[in-house]
């Protein structure tokens, strides 16, 4: 049985697609099946896994209201599978306030498939709705992308109180897989006074793989490509193996 992750940040832009795309290539790449399920109405994710999400029918979307199963849904890729998404999204929250159980439709549909993977990655909209809610009840585990930036502390203590809400209420037994850095400038002192705060809070709770600020790692995705793919020469593709390699020992 493999392990569901949501990639989850109140804060949009701080890495959550860009993580979940290379997350899922770096480890298919190892050896692992795995799945990255797009539940954001952008599709970034889709696209950014060589996935026209324009095209992509049935998608993400039809498997939460329509009733369709999610490998009738999910597209395979070199790098990884892929439940797709795309702006037809937008309006599915409000349009599932009124089915039962409403927390729960991703999680339920997930069930059938969880055996055929190491991991599913779930990534989120920044938003904390009904979406959001899915792929954090749909959740084992979460993974936290934290920018290098000063308001990225503030928000850090908003989003662990949103967490606590979570266990007491929807998903008791989810945890807190880690915390990844993001667009880390070692020539800073922000970054590195950010980074210092960061594990000072959360101790072992921070991945040691943290993703350096990278021209090529933001170039990847308008080419379809995961930075592996696109130029694995890069230091972002570097810390991005090194991440995946410490989720897997995480696993064992």
């Amino acid at each position: 049985m493999g392990k569901t992750i949501a990639l989850f940040n109140q804060k949009g832009g701080v890495g959550k697609t860009t993580t979940g795309i290379n997350l899922c290539c770096a480890l298919n790449e190892m050896g692992k099946q795995t799945l990255i399920v797009d539940t954001d109405p952008q599709g970034h994710s889709t696209s950014g896994m060589g996935v026209d999400k324009n095209n992509a029918s049935p998608n993400v979307y039809d498997v939460l209201l329509n009733g369709v199963p999610a490998d009738k849904a999910i597209v395979r890729t070199k790098y990884g599978d892929v439940l797709p998404s795309n702006k037809g999204l937008f309006g599915a929250g409000i349009q599932m306030v009124g089915i039962e159980n409403r927390e729960y439709i991703l999680k339920s549909a997930l069930e059938p498939i969880k055996a055929k993977y190491d991991f599913i990655l779930i990534d989120c909209p920044a938003l904390l709705e009904l979406l959001t809610l899915n792929a954090l009840c749909a959740a084992q585990s979460i993974i936290i992308p934290v920018q290098c930036e000063y308001l990225a502390l503030e928000g850090l203590s908003d989003l662990m109180a949103s967490v606590r809400m979570l266990r007491r209420s929807l998903n008791p037994d989810v945890q807190i897989e880690g915390i990844v850095l993001t667009m880390y400038d070692g020539r800073t002192n922000l970054s590195l006074q950010v980074a210092s705060e960061v594990k000072k809070y959360m101790k072992e709770k921070v991945f040691r793989s943290v993703i350096p600020r990278n021209v090529r790692l933001s170039e990847a995705p308008s080419h379809g490509k995961p930075i592996l793919v696109y130029d694995r020469s890069s230091r972002g593709a570097q810390a991005y193996i090194e991440l995946a390699k410490e989720l897997i020992k995480n696993n064992k």
